[in-house]
């Protein structure tokens, strides 16, 4: 039996698609435009035809001509969101990626596909509300239902507090966001959130970047490599206290930016602890001076291994380039996997719901 097909738009390394197919999903085809992030999707994922292209350039008949069905049931995808996100707030230009969620709309008029999915951070319902409004409007001009909110993943037993806008549009039917599973502190008798110790405690000793070089590429490795340190970035790593702010390191350590700005992000030269979520993986995940990415009590960052881990990719996902920018990059841009699984259940069994109102022989699982 046919399983429900999917395409996965900003594929990037493949994050989204893991969660699409531990939901049941057949992923049928993908489309990113960075080389060392479609590598590291094609590694994993060997069996979807994937298109190394810019999604302005692909036709939605291009996609639909991967499903042995002849139609796509579900459109999910993450567009790049930078432009909308507060990390990058004080940055005033415009960002041109802003506007790849039009590409997103013109799909769904291609493909007609029967669910639609998207993720993306919580700035798009505000300072791309114009960009997002218009996507709103092609979907219900198309006949979808939609139901859109912000989600904090660490409700939904990801290891990690990272909140983010969520959009679910059925052709003709609703889907409901899902409940949370995971409250802060157990709260209302949820389980309570996983913490950096569910996610990284059992992870051996990482790779210095220097020794990794010396033996050959950090893909031996797995990807289990931290930076170097500098002795600067060491003293104040080692003057850091688990799960506090930086006003904990000593004025002569901090840098000249820091000594006298009580602005800005507190996290940074920070040091997670081990009883709380994470902050917030990013591409800066291996340097301490873009966030709380210290080590509860080595001296050291997490790992680009450890960061796959809290954004719960599988230990053994292969991460395929030789090169520690780009592969901060690939897993702080991910959606987490399990957040990923969780909501495309919620369109697997909407699909399942509704079905039999779609006017169509089942080939499917359903």
């Amino acid at each position: 039996m046919q399983r429900p097909t999917a395409v996965d738009i900003f594929a990037g390394g493949g994050g989204l698609t893991v969660g699409l197919k531990s939901a049941g999903f057949q992923v049928v085809s993908a489309v990113e435009l960075e080389p060392h992030a479609f590598a590291t999707y094609k590694a994993n994922h060997p069996e979807v035809k994937a298109f190394l292209q810019d999604i302005r350039t692909i036709s939605g008949k291009s996609l639909l001509e991967c499903s042995p069905t002849g139609r796509i049931d579900l459109l999910s995808g993450c567009p790049p969101c930078q432009g909308f996100s507060s990390l990058t707030a004080k940055y005033k230009r415009e960002d041109s990626r802003n506007q790849l969620i039009k590409e997103m709309s013109r799909l769904v008029i291609d493909i007609n596909p029967r669910i639609v999915m998207m993720e993306n951070v919580p700035g798009l319902s505000n300072k791309g509300k114009p960009l997002f409004d218009e996507l709103l409007q092609t979907l219900k001009d198309g006949g979808y239902i939609v139901n859109w909110g912000i989600l904090q993943v660490a409700d939904y037993g990801v290891p990690q507090s990272r909140r983010r806008l969520v959009l679910l549009a059925g052709k003709g039917f609703s889907i409901d966001l899902p409940q949370p599973t995971h409250a802060q502190d157990g709260k209302n008798g949820l389980k309570p959130w996983k913490t950096l110790r569910d996610a990284i405690s059992g992870t051996v000793k990482p790779h210095l970047l220097s020794e990794v070089k010396k033996m050959g590429d950090p893909r031996m490795f797995k990807w289990n490599v931290v930076r170097d340190l500098s002795p600067q970035t060491l003293a104040r790593l080692q003057a850091a206290k688990a799960g506090e702010s930086r006003f904990e390191i000593p004025m002569e350590l901090r840098p000249p930016c820091h000594q006298r700005n009580l602005d800005g992000f507190q996290g940074v030269y920070g040091r997670m602890s081990w009883e709380e979520v994470s902050g917030t993986i990013t591409g800066g995940c291996t340097t301490v001076s873009k966030g709380r990415f210290g080590h509860p009590d080595e001296d050291r960052t997490i790992s680009v291994r450890e960061a796959a881990l809290i954004q719960t990719f599988p230990i053994d996902y292969i991460i395929d380039t030789p090169y520690m920018d780009h592969a901060c990059e690939i897993v702080g841009n991910a959606l987490p996997c399990d957040f990923a699984k969780v909501i495309a259940e919620q369109c697997f069994f909407a699909l399942e719901k509704n079905y039999s109102n779609l006017g169509e022989t089942s080939t499917h699982v359903f």
